[in-house]
């Protein structure tokens, strides 16, 4: 964990991963960051950091966004058309938390499946992939999302995605993985970031989250997606120019970062099990997998809850009425944790 900063109260944030403050290294080496114009395709940083992810992902090429939410806007956008369907998961992230982008962005309209921890349901996605004819519109793009944010940050299986890739591949359907925590799913796993990569046409990955760099998100594809992705980014607003004092951090990032991500797993599940101590609590996704835990806490309040703990110096985020949901991160150690688990326990 980072040491606590004068500027920042003695909390506990559990909010989410993305309040992560960048390290020391990654401070300095956003001070020291040789740069260029990134829209002229000429900052040594940036271009680094893209190839470096592009490796790791296997892909031919990437793209640094100052987003993810943007990257999968990005994604969707080349990969369909206006009037055309886009299939996600139940509580997908590109169509609950993107501020309906898909629709008022690209013009598609979303059909949700059916999913069970992140999984989609494999008949359902072979039901809602088609090609246009008499009054239905084409469907031919399938997201996928792993770890899934709101089915608990599960992990879904390798075997899974490439279950609905065969499906997709059958219609002649493309598939985009937003892959925000596919990180975590590769270290909780053991699967490559390769060969989860290999289930899409296209793969978002975020750096902003548990890797803990302050901003970005890459974009991962073919190198005539990228090429296509560059101009998309450009129309979105997200061309960037001496932007490798962001991409600097983000290349400490992933390569620092990643295999330390079992600590926020194992305080994850840490976390998982003092909350359990409580009567009437209930836990909808089982116990976590990564670094997200959802708890439920029968007859109460969420909102209330939430408050609660605020006061006691702990910050969690109220997702449904008596549903809770806490992030390990970076910047939580054993010890907000504990403090953590008792302001719960006195809270409920």
């Amino acid at each position: 964990m980072t040491d606590a900063q004068p500027d920042h109260p003695p909390v506990c944030d559990f909010r989410s991963d993305t309040v992560t403050r960048p390290t020391p290294a990654m401070r300095q080496a956003m001070a020291e960051a040789v740069v260029g114009d990134d829209v002229l395709g000429d900052d040594p940083t940036v271009l680094e950091l893209q190839e470096e992810v592009a490796r790791l992902l296997g892909t031919e090429a990437a793209l640094f966004v100052p987003t993810g939410s943007q990257g999968n806007q990005i994604a969707a956008h080349i990969h369909a058309r206006p009037g055309q369907e886009i299939a996600c998961g139940a509580n997908a992230h590109t169509y609950d938390w993107e501020m309906a982008g898909l629709a008022a962005i690209s013009g598609l309209q979303a059909r949700t499946l059916p999913a069970e921890l992140g999984r989609i349901d494999i008949d359902a996605a072979r039901e809602a992939l088609h090609p246009a004819g008499g009054h239905r519109p084409a469907c031919l793009l399938l997201t996928t999302e792993n770890t899934h944010n709101f089915h608990g940050g599960a992990v879904v299986p390798l075997e899974h995605l490439q279950a609905l890739r065969a499906v997709a591949s059958d219609v002649g359907a493309r598939v985009h993985l937003d892959g925000a925590r596919l990180w975590n799913a590769a270290v909780a796993s053991g699967v490559s970031l390769a060969d989860y990569a290999a289930t899409a046409d296209s793969v978002m990955v975020c750096l902003s989250k548990g890797l803990g760099a302050p901003i970005g998100s890459v974009l991962c594809g073919t190198s005539a997606f990228i090429e296509e992705a560059h101009d998309v980014r450009k129309m979105l607003g997200g061309g960037m120019r001496q932007v490798g004092v962001l991409a600097a951090p983000g290349l400490i990032a992933v390569r620092d970062q990643r295999e330390r991500l079992v600590d926020d797993h194992a305080r994850a599940a840490r976390l998982a099990e003092g909350f359990q101590q409580a009567e009437g609590i209930e836990l909808p996704y089982g116990t976590p997998e990564t670094n997200i835990v959802f708890v439920r806490a029968a007859g109460r309040e969420a909102k209330q809850l939430e408050g609660a703990l605020a006061e006691a110096g702990v910050l969690a985020f109220a997702t449904g009425p008596d549903v809770l949901r806490f992030v390990t991160h970076y910047d939580v150690d054993d010890a907000m944790v504990e403090r953590a688990i008792e302001a719960f326990l006195a809270a409920v």
